[in-house]
């Protein structure tokens, strides 16, 4: 038989103390998948580091370190950079490759603001609103900070353009607010709260539609929901949102992105060609307030309107998987996000429906259908009742 073999293999990155009693901020691309994440200060001192939380979709994840006293980075504003203002990156391109552990810096200026990345195969989460510099940026810089001609950090050098591999010198920060307010929200909760207002926008039209309609289309609006409470419906055209100007929904994922249950902003749009203007409230996600209801190695919840306009869904009932054990995902083929619409003859509205026939189905098949990516599949399986 042939010889199985691991190999262990290492990635670097880079980071920034925020607190004397270590907590570092870097890049969730930089920790993801990590069995064991070490620290190494600029004076060569390693430190185990503990994964307090990671987040996919703001590339931002948070370290603790056992020190005290530690040397700490001033935090400045993204908010006023200008254009053709002076940054630098600081990090550890390439790592060991250049000999020693300490920082490089490369100097550039603000090439742009506000910068939208279309989002692609290879990019999990989403680069919106970010800071584009022609500071050089490799690899082994994600994570480090992007610091003003004061010494304030003002972003967190995440992504460039590239075709070779290295710097031509099209690189992007993740703005310093969000990095911070999703840090503390990942050292409090381990996880990060998500703004939801319950309505659907089009899609990736682009600028031309927003130069024909001076907006972005608003398509859905789930009752009830804090869109439908400030009285926006189908058919509103945004124009702006939390004081920017809104052209094509990453402008609006964007404005999503950096606001949490609680709040609240100012959104004007147009309705038969009249200008109006509206407070609307962020409520979190309707599906981490559901009830779960868990049965074998499942947690489901039953899908609601405002569930529906939240995951994108075709079908307005059925039973979402909230969670999958590793066993039952191989066992079935479904998987998390995944809506069971109808097990064998029976069609499931609801979560408590798909436990009742999943406990009273004995050990026997069952044939499944269910919905992922607005598409019906079939998943024939064995249940194993407890």
């Amino acid at each position: 038989m042939p010889r199985e073999y691991e190999a262990l293999v290492e990635g670097v990155g880079s980071g920034f103390v925020i607190s004397g009693d270590g907590i570092v901020i870097t890049n969730q691309h930089v920790t993801e998948g990590a069995e064991q994440i070490v620290v190494t200060t600029s004076e060569g001192k390693d430190y185990a580091a503990e994964l307090l939380g990671e987040d996919p979709l703001t590339d931002i994840a948070v370290l603790k370190i056992d020190a005290e006293g530690l040397a700490t980075i001033p935090i400045g504003s993204s908010r006023d950079l200008v254009i053709g203002e002076w940054v630098v990156a600081i990090g550890n391109p390439y790592s060991y490759l250049l000999g020693n552990t300490e920082p490089t810096v490369t100097a550039g200026v603000v090439s742009a603001v506000g910068r939208n990345l279309l989002p692609s195969h290879n990019q999990p989460g989403v680069y919106v609103d970010m800071i584009q510099t022609d500071a050089a940026i490799n690899p082994g810089n994600s994570g480090g900070p992007l610091v003003n001609v004061t010494g304030e950090v003002v972003g967190v050098n995440s992504s460039i353009f590239t075709s070779s591999g290295g710097s031509v010198g099209i690189g992007f920060a993740i703005p310093i607010e969000r990095a911070i307010r999703v840090a503390r929200e990942l050292q409090r909760y381990g996880t990060v709260q998500r703004a939801w207002v319950g309505l659907g926008v089009g899609g990736s039209e682009g600028l031309r539609r927003w130069k024909e309609i001076g907006g972005l289309t608003v398509t859905k609006v789930a009752r009830p929901s804090p869109a439908s409470d400030a009285g926006l419906r189908a058919g509103d055209v945004l124009t702006s949102a939390a004081g920017r100007p809104v052209r094509t929904f990453l402008d609006w994922e964007a404005v999503k992105l950096d606001v949490g249950p609680g709040d609240s902003i100012a959104v004007t749009y147009l309705r038969s060609g009249r200008e109006r203007s509206v407070r609307l409230g962020i409520a979190g996600l309707p599906t981490t307030q559901a009830e779960r209801i868990s049965v074998l190695d499942l947690e489901l919840i039953t899908v609601t309107p405002a569930i529906q306009q939240e995951r994108g869904l075709q079908r307005s009932f059925g039973a979402l998987i909230y969670s999958i054990g590793e066993q039952a995902q191989g066992a079935t083929g479904m998987r998390s996000g995944d809506v069971i619409l109808q097990i064998n003859n029976r069609q499931i509205t609801t979560a408590e429906d798909a436990r009742d026939v999943f406990q009273r189905a004995g050990r026997r098949a069952v044939r499944a259908y269910f919905e992922r990516g607005g598409r019906v599949r079939i998943s024939d399986f064995y249940v194993q009742s407890r």
